[in-house]
């Protein structure tokens, strides 16, 4: 097998190109459902480079939109969470209510010959799983639980209730490097012995016991505890669980844990995202330290090895590489998809 030309990894004209055809057409996680629990609050997030408000009306109804005023373009609300009685845009003070209808327009009334019906907010897809909030900008999207799979089942299995879980905290970062190359970094655990000491001190990363497999828009790698580790918890295996093209979970074993989040891009060359950490209610602030520490320094780890990959891809000097059959299959899968999605 070989993989994706590496100047699909610097193309500037590819980026808008996987802007419409790759994530204008999926689900995104933007935040948690708490966030809009009460009656008038609101969260507002980029969803992979269309900026989107969920918001909870009057009715307690949930709504959400392209976070855009229908008349300049401009942004309405900055990303974010808060209340409001209505949705103002700060340019000409055009007012929309919660549930995305035009309220007020400045002289509207005298001089658009367009009825404040038709001037609504654009509505997109909004849905939840269990506390984690996803929208989806593509109007024929298939339903959110077709995107996540068996992933939810799965980490059910393992002892993992999401419903159960507490937010921790966010953590932001960004890469130098495409968002191509971090996504495929986490596809696979081929570099996690050499790359990954610690984690391979706790995680048995041998391919004998580190299973991969992907099953429709999802991708899947377990990895047990090694044998002479006592993780204390009920969780008895990592799960890191992706869900096309860019969505990452993370459950590491010990006690209940996860973390979520998308890898976006942000240019031909650099990449941002975030984890959001969820804890049990009851988990002990020591060990919560002990894990976030634990992951930050894998996290840095895997900086310094996808920022060194985009500086050689980069140079065009070398066309393309291989991929090793078992080792790399979710990156074949991944990069499947990419080609068929761009084709």
């Amino acid at each position: 097998m070989r993989s994706l030309p590496w100047s699909w990894y610097a193309d500037p004209a590819l980026e808008r190109v996987e802007r419409d055809r790759i994530f204008r057409r999926v689900w995104h996680y933007i935040g948690r459902t708490e966030q809009v629990a009460a009656t008038g609050s609101y969260v507002a997030a980029d969803a992979g480079g269309v900026p989107v408000l969920v918001t909870r009306d009057r009715a307690e109804r949930l709504h959400a939109f392209v976070n855009v005023c229908r008349h300049r373009g401009s942004v309405l609300v900055d990303d974010g969470e808060g209340r409001r009685e209505t949705l103002q845009c700060r340019y000409h003070c055009w007012t929309y209510d919660l549930d995305g209808s035009l309220r007020a327009a400045p002289r509207a009334d005298r001089e658009l010959a367009v009825q404040r019906s038709e001037l609504g907010l654009v509505p997109i897809a909004v849905d939840a799983w269990g506390p984690f909030l996803f929208v989806n900008a593509d109007p024929d999207a298939p339903p959110l639980d077709e995107a996540l799979g068996a992933v939810p089942s799965r980490l059910a299995d393992a002892g993992v209730d999401v419903d159960a879980l507490r937010f921790h905290r966010r953590a932001e970062y960004s890469l130098a490097a495409n968002w191509k190359i971090a996504c495929e970094n986490y596809l696979e655990c081929y570099h996690c012995a050499g790359a990954h000491p610690a984690f391979s001190a706790v995680v048995d990363v041998r391919p004998e016991s580190y299973t991969l497999d992907a099953n429709g828009s999802t991708a899947s790698q377990l990895g047990p505890l090694r044998a002479d580790v006592n993780s204390g918890g009920r969780i008895a295996a990592g799960h890191f669980h992706f869900v096309w093209p860019n969505l990452k979970l993370n459950v590491f074993p010990g006690h209940a844990n996860l973390s979520i989040g998308p890898v976006l891009p942000a240019g031909p060359e650099a990449s941002r995202g975030f984890l959001d950490y969820f804890f049990a209610a009851d988990a002990d602030e020591a060990w919560i330290a002990e894990l976030l520490a634990f992951d930050d320094q894998v996290g840095a780890e895997d900086r310094r090895l996808v920022e060194s990959v985009q500086r050689g891809v980069r140079s065009g000097a070398v066309a393309d590489g291989p991929l090793l059959e078992e080792s790399e299959q979710l990156i074949a899968w991944f990069q499947e998809r990419v080609a068929a999605a761009l084709a």
